[in-house]
């Protein structure tokens, strides 16, 4: 595939404070797929969020994208180093955003798409999900990549853009053959590709509307892997683990999120290396195993590509006793381990980083009460305070500053909205404090601060949940709640 050198000068705009706050993980969102044909400006008009798209989007789980997690494989090493990287800056409903000052050729930092322009351009796109157009997908094709929505405020500037794939062509690929699927309104046209490389299939654009590549092969396919682990918040002692094993493809990805959002059950997730050492195959079989000895369910898989598939398949294990363990997928046919992670305790108990102490979090600790209980005991705290307002002839305590600076790091890209709709501050207080402080940390906590003082003797741990609990996340909760009963 051709490859552009660097451009001398940057041709992208310098990054905001939102753009270093972010990273690249979440890459999630939906927008419509009705076609834009070139040379009409579709940039900012790309559909508006839902309110379920965008709590999709929220979710910052740590992980980075199927894009960037480069694969430790002898056949595909990065052949996009000359690519100039851009960091995109994040908008509402999962969108992203870049602008680019020159031609040249240009690879997302979250994504891995590579657009080629021929002028300075905007670009807005987001990641969608496979499964919503699986009717569309007809054999002897299947998915190859993520599916993307691409829109240009100057479509013909865009003359083509690069797919990221989570295949591993090997030796193999002059039997595979790549297209895109192009859909359109309620339909879609299958088009040809106008080359591909060990990490990308790149297409020339025709009109900007969902695109993703698809493949087609004589021989079976291996795919790059990625194993996704969730753990289950309840009140037991024992630990629950849901265990997805999935190609290494952002819209796959994307789906699991989403389905363990709209689960009925509370879930956090683990953060290990999610890459598989070795290549998934289809049609291959695989052992989930635990050290020491978990309840398994299924006990075997038999790995297939559900990219198109709505209900996500996963394994879940049970242990009793909440020790350190081992989690490896082993193929059968071999008997090589694919993957591997050390589950720790550590990896789900929450840090009271006040005191430098841990803290068990609800999952592992046994005849705790819910978090509401606890919080809305009145005078739970109040006999034990010492500082701050004096009601009744109780004292209460305060936040203090390093409390809130725990708070504020745990605020996720949504934080704005949040500060807006649950703290009832004003946008305006918001715009001043970044336009005087730069790192977005501290503009979370100096947005805390200013709510603190505005509540005078009521800028509590106790009062923040209560504004915050039906919007904020769970790792948001359980610090306000441990903050709560230091005092």
């Amino acid at each position: 595939m051709s490859r552009r050198g660097q451009e001398p000068g940057s041709g992208a705009e310098s990054l905001s404070s939102d753009e270093k706050e972010m990273v690249a993980g979440g890459v999630e969102g939906e927008s419509s797929t009705e076609e834009h044909p070139a040379g009409e400006d579709s940039s900012e008009h790309s559909s508006s969020s839902t309110s379920e798209e965008e709590s999709d989007a929220e979710e910052s789980d740590g992980r980075r994208s199927g894009a960037n997690c480069l694969p430790s494989c002898e056949h595909c090493r990065n052949e996009n180093g000359q690519k100039e990287q851009v960091t995109p800056r994040r908008l509402a409903g999962g969108q992203y955003i870049m602008h680019l000052d020159t031609e040249g050729t240009y690879q997302c930092s979250l994504t891995g798409l590579i657009f080629e322009v021929t002028k300075a351009v905007r670009i807005t796109y987001s990641l969608l999900s496979w499964s919503k157009y699986a009717n569309l997908v007809e054999k002897p094709w299947i998915v190859g990549g993520p599916l993307f929505d691409v829109r240009c405020d100057s479509a013909p500037a865009l003359t083509s853009i690069q797919f990221p794939h989570s295949l591993c062509l090997g030796d193999h690929g002059a039997g595979m053959a790549f297209k895109v699927l192009h859909i359109k309104g309620e339909g879609a046209a299958i088009e040809p590709s106008a080359d591909y490389s060990a990490s990308h299939v790149k297409w020339l654009v025709s009109s900007l509307s969902p695109v993703g590549p698809l493949i087609q092969s004589q021989e079976p396919v291996q795919y790059h892997g990625a194993v996704i682990l969730y753990k289950v918040v309840d009140e037991h002692p024992s630990l629950s683990f849901r265990v997805y094993v999935a190609t290494n493809n952002d819209s796959f990805i994307k789906d699991i999120s989403r389905a363990i959002k709209h689960s009925n059950k509370k879930f956090i997730k683990i953060d290990k290396p999610p890459v598989c050492q070795k290549l998934l195959q289809k049609g291959k079989r695989y052992r989930l195993v635990c050290e020491p000895e978990a309840e398994i369910t299924p006990e075997e898989i038999e790995f297939v590509d559900g990219s198109l598939l709505k209900l996500k398949s996963y394994i879940e294990v049970y242990l009793e006793k909440p020790d350190d363990f081992t989690l490896s997928l082993v193929e059968l046919e071999s008997d090589a381990t694919v993957w591997k992670a050390k589950l720790r305790e550590s990896d789900w108990i929450h840090y009271d980083q006040n005191k430098n102490e841990q803290k068990r979090s609800a999952v592992s600790v046994k005849k705790r009460k819910p978090a509401l209980s606890i919080l809305e005991e009145d005078g739970l705290c109040s006999k034990k305070q010492r500082t701050s307002n004096k009601a009744d002839g109780i004292e209460t305590k305060n936040l203090t500053d390093q409390q809130l600076m725990v708070i504020a790091k745990l605020f996720g890209r949504q934080w704005r909205e949040i500060a807006i709709e649950c703290l009832q501050m004003e946008m305006k207080d918001i715009e001043q404090i970044q336009a005087t402080e730069e790192e977005v940390n501290m503009q979370k906590f100096l947005l805390l601060s200013k709510w603190r003082d505005r509540e005078q003797g009521n800028g509590t741990a106790e009062a923040l949940y209560k504004s915050l609990h039906e919007k904020a996340s769970y790792e948001i909760l359980q610090a306000l709640q441990g903050f709560s009963a230091q005092c």
